[in-house]
């Protein structure tokens, strides 16, 4: 026995007394056909050749006696466009109706096909609330109507509509679509057959205001085109006056990005901290200098790093110093401590230069960045390498100690190290084994990162006594 039943697209809770209709008569979904049209409400089922129902439901087998979940998912899924949906509807509200137990199977590929449309249903009634574009029309008598045309592909416009209502409840609007129209009068909403897109409003005079608002909030610096193309895919785009201008603020975007970082840099700018002046009252060594700017640092809030650190971790050493060695920032261990490379790292570092033989007296030891950058996991604190912003912020602090500690020549611990002290990017792999000189003249000696070396598996740096043998050259040019 082979059934019809016709339903229209836009009207699920007919389409659903059908589908509760056939379940309980015992219809199989083969036996069942299903048909879209625009008729009016009918007969449950309607159609050529539809046979009368059976004279006893099969016990049951009914909607409301499915699983809780299975309810809400057939109605989501009934305003989708896939033309079987009510089929897979049905196969799987037979198995739930001879085994409801089946429901706890989250994997079983029916239940995750139907998951899958009704997320798509949701995601594009999502858009079409943040997509619609009103166009203000005056009618001439006074009332001002608001008009909007929108494409979806779901029949999703009856389940989007109250949010409209709710939003603009105080405003005549219509919202015409190709398959369903709805307006609202501020008492209800009525829904009417859909409409050509001929019948879509012109561009009020509102737009291109609208549109230079859009230019100007535009940011080029924060742009990801593939980020914006799935969350605003092209096929809602010829509906929206703001596209208009964003295929000209993406090509762009580089060019003004590029301009902006260029005029930021420049606005913050900061002139050099100036050696601290001599006391009237008595003059200051060197060494005073030094502890009073490491005082002033301890107060400096130039990044966000400084409220989540424990503490600013200054230099350690002597004015005079014939070696100044530059880290890159303080770990979890010299955070709490406030002194410079005591963690894994240092440790490894402090052996090297005893293995040198290079006297404690004669070496100071600072970071290009001053407070500890991390990620929070749970108790642990994560290394988390420090941005171009936290070094610009330091590099201050570094300069002024270079000046007061004066010293020889320069070892820095890898990249970030390097770039603070030359003041340009500069890499590890390019600059081993050749000194490079700041615009001082001060030479400068680059090796990797202790750290590095404890992590060389992963990292590429040599073993520890290639890397002591790295340093020699900054050791010795020092002494010179």
């Amino acid at each position: 026995m082979h059934w019809q039943v016709d339903h229209q697209p836009n009207d699920v809770t007919h389409a659903l007394r059908a589908l509760s209709a056939v379940l309980a008569c015992g219809a199989a979904p083969q036996d069942v056909k299903w048909t879209e049209g625009e008729a009016a409400q009918g007969d449950l089922l309607d159609g050529t050749a539809a046979p009368p129902p059976p004279t006893e439901a099969v016990p049951g087998r009914a909607l409301r006696q499915l699983p809780v979940g299975f309810m809400p998912l057939a109605e989501t899924v009934a305003l989708h466009a896939q033309a079987d949906r009510y089929e897979r509807l049905h196969e799987l509200a037979i198995d739930l109706a001879d085994d409801p137990r089946r429901w706890r199977d989250a994997l079983d590929p029916r239940r995750l096909s139907l998951e899958r449309m009704a997320r798509e249903v949701r995601r594009e009634i999502h858009k079409m609330h943040a997509f619609v574009r009103f166009r203000q029309l005056d009618e001439g008598n006074g009332e001002v109507h608001y008009v909007a045309w929108f494409e979806p592909v779901h029949h999703i416009v009856r389940a989007a509509a109250p949010f409209f209502a709710r939003r603009f409840a105080a405003m005549h609007w219509a919202i015409l679509t190709p398959a369903l129209c709805v307006h609202w009068n501020r008492e209800g909403l009525e829904f009417t057959p859909g409409v050509d897109r001929s019948e879509a409003p012109p561009p009020d005079a509102g737009e291109a205001l609208w549109l230079d608002y859009y230019r100007s909030i535009f940011n080029p610096s924060r742009v990801k085109t593939a980020a914006m193309l799935r969350e605003m895919p092209r096929r809602y785009w010829h509906n929206l006056p703001e596209t208009q201008a964003i295929s000209g603020l993406l090509q762009q975007a580089p060019e003004r990005s590029a301009r902006m970082v260029a005029q930021a840099s420049e606005s913050q700018r900061r002139m050099p901290i100036g050696v601290p002046r001599v006391a009237e009252r008595a003059p200051r060594t060197p060494q005073e200098q030094l502890s009073d700017l490491g005082r002033r640092a301890r107060h400096c809030t130039d990044c966000p790093m400084a409220a989540a650190a424990t503490q600013t971790v200054w230099g350690e050493g002597s004015v005079g110093a014939q070696l100044m060695i530059v880290g890159e920032q303080p770990g979890d261990q010299e955070d709490l401590a406030g002194r410079p490379f005591v963690g894994p790292a240092g440790q490894l570092l402090r052996r090297a230069l005893v293995e040198l033989g290079w006297p404690a007296g004669q070496l100071y030891l600072t970071n290009a960045v001053k407070h500890f950058h991390f990620l929070p996991r749970g108790k642990r604190r994560l290394h988390k390498t420090p941005g171009q912003r936290e070094a610009e912020a330091c590099e201050q602090w570094l300069e002024a100690e270079i000046r007061l500690v004066a010293p020889q020549a320069i070892l820095a611990l890898g990249a970030t190290a390097a770039s603070s002290v030359l003041g340009r990017s500069v890499g590890v792999a390019q600059s081993l084994g050749s000194w490079w000189q700041r615009a001082d003249g001060l030479p400068v000696w680059v090796v990797h990162h202790p750290a590095a070396v404890l992590r060389r598996a992963e990292s590429g740096a040599p073993d520890f006594e290639a890397w002591v043998e790295a340093m020699r050259p900054a050791l010795q040019r020092s002494m010179a």
